[in-house]
């Protein structure tokens, strides 16, 4: 074999060796990319829960405050009741 052909074949392998190791470092970059994506959604997602379940626990506050108020009110009527019920 002349020498020129076997220069060839050794840089046309290392051509393909080399596009081999671009494609495949290029995919890799390709699926980190994705994945950081995915965990930007991710935290967006998180970011909006927990400004819900914040918004869930205000309105559970008020509702609480609420109830108690009404609590305070039956037992203050209640008495009203009791000094005014002619049978007690």
């Amino acid at each position: 074999m002349d020498d020129w052909v076997t220069i060839l074949l050794v840089v046309i392998a290392l051509l393909v060796i080399a596009g081999i190791i671009y494609w495949a470092t290029r995919g890799k970059e390709r699926r980190l990319e994705q994945r950081r994506e995915t965990a930007a959604e991710h935290r967006q997602e998180a970011q909006v829960a927990a400004q819900r379940a914040g918004q869930a626990e205000v309105d559970a506050r008020r509702a609480e405050e609420a109830a108690e108020q009404e609590r305070e009110r039956a037992v203050s009527l209640q008495g009203k009741a009791e000094k005014v019920d002619p049978d007690r």
